[in-house]
């Protein structure tokens, strides 16, 4: 009976280094750390980890994140369609019920609401309109009408828009962020289509760094007097190589970038965020506009989103650690938070909600989390 017990310890030991060995082999066990707390932050602060959700195929949103104990806010993409099919009559159903899951679940909510490519027909009655393909997104490649980001009628009535959302919301105690947008296109990225036939089209519009500027400052001025409660985002991208004199000047979207963000940093003062939206530790090259915003963390709210989900499809490749989602995902968390040559790091990541849905990334939320507890 000894000599059993003594060949079923052994065998038991074997088959554990086994599964100890296979982990390490995987990368898996590098991601494991349990006895890590979920540090979420204070909700009333624009910081910690943030779930990045989207409509489902039905239209419906899934909240199930927002209850992960590791995440502090929760940040919703929606089309401005979508929330105002018809003039005048928003559809505020999926904005109602973010906003009660998040102050239940005492989340902060940052919206990111797409005009442009986006904007409801109604809108784009009357507006001189471009035809352009979707640059990246679910659509890429897709050719849809995109408004000149100058048009007046266009911008009003976005503007009226805002003033209807902000008599909405305006007060919850959750809603700490909202992304600047109107003089877009595909997101609330500042980015505009950029192809050689692209630039050809806009300069056909009349399109002048000047133009593109005003449009910048004449909505950053209502979102200052309609969102007091809450700080503004910029998402940064490249503006076009466009002069104020409609010619194409190498650089040019370097110089008009930083203009817009100077604008927004007068105007905003201490409530200005800069964001962008392509964090990644993949072998693609990293966008320069990612350490850019890095550079101006300790001056300003800077925060990061992930490029794309590591559970989905090939992400985990892009994210920097193919076939292994939960190392993908630590990886790009550290490369977001290093800190920047000042000694400042971002204030906050947001992790698409298929990540923080799935149970093999709990301990690199946890991970996450942890970071954010020691600044």
């Amino acid at each position: 009976m000894k000599d059993v017990r003594s060949l079923w310890l052994v065998g038991l030991l074997v088959l554990l280094t086994g599964i100890a060995s296979a982990q390490a082999r995987t990368g898996k066990i590098a991601t494991e750390e349990p006895g890590l707390p979920c540090a979420a932050t204070d909700y009333s602060m624009v910081s910690g980890l943030v779930v990045d959700i989207t409509p489902q195929k039905d239209g419906s949103l899934d909240l199930r994140s927002v209850k992960n104990p590791c995440i502090s806010g929760v940040a919703l993409q929606i089309h401005w369609s979508d929330l105002e099919p018809v003039e005048g009559k928003p559809d505020w159903s999926k904005l109602d019920e973010l906003f009660a899951a998040a102050e239940e679940s005492r989340k902060w909510v940052h919206l990111e609401i797409f005009p442009g490519f986006f904007a409801p027909a109604w809108a784009l009655k009357g507006v001189k309109s471009e035809q352009f393909a979707i640059q990246y997104g679910p659509g890429r490649g897709t050719v849809l009408p995109l408004p000149m980001p100058w048009n007046g009628i266009y911008l009003n009535r976005w503007i009226t828009f805002l003033k209807l959302l902000s008599a909405r919301y305006g007060k919850s105690p959750a809603f700490r962020l909202i992304s600047a947008a109107g003089p877009t296109s595909v997101s609330v990225e500042m980015t505009l289509p950029n192809s050689v036939k692209d630039l050809k089209k806009w300069r056909g519009d009349s399109f002048t760094a000047r133009k593109f500027k005003d449009a910048w400052q004449k909505v950053f001025q209502v979102y200052a007097a309609d969102f007091p409660n809450q700080s503004v985002s910029l998402t940064v991208g490249n503006a076009l190589n466009i002069n104020d004199q409609g010619e194409i000047q190498q650089g040019e979207g370097l110089r008009t970038r930083k203009a817009i963000i100077d604008q927004a940093m007068g105007l905003f003062g201490r409530r200005f965020v800069l964001q962008n939206s392509d964090l990644h530790a993949g072998p693609e090259k990293q966008s320069p506009a990612t350490p850019f915003v890095m550079g101006y963390s300790g001056r300003v709210i800077t925060g990061l989103e992930m490029r794309c989900a590591a559970e989905l499809g090939t992400c985990s490749s892009a994210m920097g650690a193919e076939g292994n989602p939960p190392a993908a995902l630590r990886k790009s968390i550290d490369k977001g938070m290093a800190p920047n040559i000042a000694g400042k790091r971002v204030k906050y990541l947001e992790i698409h909600e298929g990540d923080v849905l799935a149970h093999e990334m709990q301990p690199v939320l946890r991970y996450g989390a942890s970071l954010f507890a020691h600044q």
